[in-house]
């Protein structure tokens, strides 16, 4: 439909007497990357073709996102000219880094030549024979960056490979031929380890991405039959044998099994499935083979959302990593000014030779190079995202994980947060008519919410084999409850206080509700504008993990746990003592929830609302970070939330804040070690005690430290 329309419009502007080409939206990865600089670099160099609209290159994912009217393999080819490998992404798999051998076995090589020049010197090989070892290695070793270099420049751009190009080819011209071959030695040596690290972060996408099988065992009619999962439609009905991963979203048509969630929920203990039960792609079904009937198509599956929202948010620039490349990109041309005229003002002014001079401008071209800095946040941030996927959190951006550690309060909902979210009915009290009566008119009313407590009622009163009555004008009153017309006349089912607005005569209940709700028990009552006709009683048990879990914040820092909760204030006290939270709002409607969180912050709080992500999203979007729990299978939660617990638990939680903490503490740790790192190289230039080859070393070196230790962010808490 779409190809008809866009070969529509192009005749039609053929017509008109214009050319017209298809511009198309791609995705490539990109190898080699080693800085934040390169992708900048790529970005320059492709800006100045014409048939590029817009590109953008992500250094944290690899991916570079271009719209281009040319052929593929011509991006490819440009991308290549500047020293990277580029790959079309087809969406369903992402690309394995193929190791270059040619590229190893070439720095080898160059890394002999060195060692047999160095060693010649002082086993009577000429000078000559030597200076020649050194320029077959700097040639080896310094193709790449020169080529790479050369597109830098002619693109306007100061990259890495500019500035080691400059200091090798300069430190050949005054015949500093060990030290210019060393240089760029180094810098290939220090690209490759650093693309190797890097590499590892970019792995906790990929991996998510081969978690879904790309085929699936389809019904159709008495047969059985493998297809590939792009070709499977809603409705369709897939069998999935013990040890399988299930390949598509769907729901349970036949047999029962245990399937291991934790590739989507984080959760270790296994779920049993029976018809009627979700399952997700990626999960694994361990014991009894499943019918599933398909509900979403391989792009819509929970899995696929997860790696959107993951890539997404890796994508997004912290603000820490912001700030860092504004200050870079002022930061290197100045030095590179600095440099140049270090090169030139000093012996102009008679304070020494050129040849002294020019070499300590060498020097400082060198230590222009901001990589280490530059690359100190986004490896933090994105090792710290994958850390979070692979565990069942979704961290929507750098924004977000920053914000998470500077987190001092959590507001939490109740009902289906704190508690288990399935409350059960545990007392009806008749005060006119039978039992039946009373159950049968609250089926009638409670039949068409979505509320916990409501569903809690019909389930209770199915139970019971107790049929529904004919309703009409079913009216949901905020807050407070439902009614409905139940032959001509108006019954409802709420709280006291709807009765009390209504007038209605409350003395022979009031004390019994009173005593029930200090119980811990959420009350229902029944009955039209002019009598109660009876109540119904029903508890919600706290959830196993939510105590260790509240206890687990606090030792992390966190100052005050808060309950929010639409419950009376017996109710909400009673599961606020057990929970052993700081303190509990109660009797609230969803814009009072927003009042409480803005109450918690005007006292000085950073707040997190932790809630389901649908009835919460006002306190949600009020709170300084929002996150929302359950979100396998919940598109809203995945949504409205900055953060999202895809398991229904807060087991979580606590990990959640730690890696933030931890990632927030790498960070700072990277960018003071890449500062002082350049500050204790500078000051020894002037004294000469810094070598060419030691200034590569610190750049280099520095880099490769501050991946590593950002790299532990992956490992944190397995």
């Amino acid at each position: 439909m779409s190809e008809q329309c866009c070969s529509t419009g192009e005749s039609q502007v053929k017509k008109q007497g214009y050319m017209a080409e298809p511009i198309s939206l791609k995705t490539y990865t990109v190898e080699g990357m080693d800085c934040g600089n390169c992708a900048k670099s790529i970005e320059n160099h492709l800006n100045l073709h014409s048939s590029v609209q817009q590109v953008h290159v992500n250094f944290s994912t690899g991916k570079m996102k271009i719209e281009h009217t040319n052929l593929p393999e011509e991006i490819v080819s440009e991308v290549s000219k500047i020293g990277f490998k580029a790959t079309l992404d087809t969406g369903r798999t992402s690309s394995q880094p193929v190791q270059k051998k040619n590229d190893n076995g070439l720095l080898l090589l160059s890394g002999l030549f060195i060692a047999f020049g160095f060693a010649g010197s002082y086993t009577g090989v000429s000078a000559l024979m030597s200076s020649i070892l050194y320029a077959a290695a700097m040639i080896l070793s310094g193709y790449k960056p020169v080529k790479s270099a050369y597109y830098s420049i002619r693109s306007r751009s100061l990259d890495m490979n500019v500035l080691m190009s400059a200091a090798a080819i300069g430190a050949a011209f005054i015949g500093e031929w060990l030290e210019g071959a060393t240089v760029v030695w180094l810098f290939s040596l220090g690209n490759v380890l650093q693309n190797k690290s890097i590499e590892q972060t970019r792995k906790s996408i990929r991996n998510l991405m081969d978690l879904a099988p790309p085929k699936a065992w389809v019904q159709e009619g008495s047969e059985v039959v493998k297809k590939p999962v792009e070709e499977i439609s809603i409705g369709e009905v897939i069998i999935v044998k013990p040890g399988d991963k299930i390949p598509l979203d769907g729901d349970v048509m036949q047999g029962e099994s245990t399937v291991n969630q934790a590739p989507i929920t984080g959760e270790s203990i296994p779920v049993d499935k029976r018809p009627g039960d979700s399952v997700y792609a990626g999960t694994i079904n361990e014991h009894g083979t499943l019918e599933v009937q398909v509900t979403k198509l391989v792009e819509d599956t929970t899995i696929s959302k997860i790696i959107h929202l993951v890539e997404e948010a890796q994508e997004k620039k912290a603000p820490a990593e912001a700030f860092i490349d504004k200050f870079a990109g002022i930061y290197t041309p100045i030095v590179f000014g600095l440099a140049l005229l270090l090169m030139v003002l000093p012996p102009l002014l008679a304070f020494g030779t050129w040849g002294e001079w020019f070499y300590k401008g060498l020097e400082l071209l060198v230590i222009a190079c901001p990589c280490a800095l530059v690359i100190s946040t986004p490896v933090a941030i994105v090792s710290a995202i994958g850390n979070a996927a692979k565990n069942g959190i979704l961290i929507k951006g750098g924004t977000f994980l920053e914000k998470a550690g500077a987190v001092t309060a959590i507001a939490f909902d109740k009902t289906g947060t704190l508690t288990e979210g399935k409350p059960k009915v545990s007392k009806v009290e008749v005060l006119a008519g039978t039992e039946e009566e009373l159950l049968s008119i609250a089926f009638t009313l409670e039949n068409y919410s979505t509320h916990p407590i409501a569903k809690a009622i019909v389930d209770y009163a199915r139970i019971q084999g107790i049929p529904p009555r004919d309703g009409e004008l079913y009216r949901a009153i905020v807050g407070k409850g439902v009614q409905a017309a139940i032959d001509g006349v108006n019954y409802y089912a709420g709280n006291l206080a709807l009765f009390r607005e209504m007038a209605v005569p409350l003395d022979p209940i009031t004390q019994n509700v009173v005593e029930l709700q200090n119980q811990g028990k959420t009350i229902v009552i029944i009955g039209t504008e002019q009598k109660v006709l009876g109540l119904i009683a029903v508890s919600d048990m706290l959830r196993g993990s939510t105590i260790s879990a509240l206890q687990s914040l606090k030792e992390k820092g966190i100052r005050e746990t808060v309950m929010l909760t639409g419950d009376n204030e017996g109710t909400a006290k009673k599961i606020a003592s057990e929970a052993n939270v700081s303190r509990c709002f109660s009797q609230l409607l969803p814009e009072d929830k927003v009042t409480a969180i803005k109450k918690l912050q005007s006292e000085g709080y950073k707040v997190a609302m932790v809630g389901d992500g649908i009835n919460d999203a006002p306190a949600l979007a009020a709170a300084d970070l929002g996150i929302a729990m359950g979100g396998a299978g919940t598109d809203t939660a995945m949504e409205t939330a900055d953060i999202v617990l895809m398991a229904d638990n807060l087991e979580k939680l606590p990990h959640m804040m730690r890696l933030s903490k931890n990632a927030l503490s790498i960070i700072k740790q990277n960018i003071w070690f890449s500062i002082i790192i350049k500050a204790i190289a500078l000051g020894l230039i002037f004294p000469g005690l810094l070598t060419l080859w030691m200034a590569v070393l610190s750049d280099t070196g520095a880099a490769l430290i501050v991946i590593l230790n950002a790299l532990r962010l992956l490992k944190d808490g397995d």
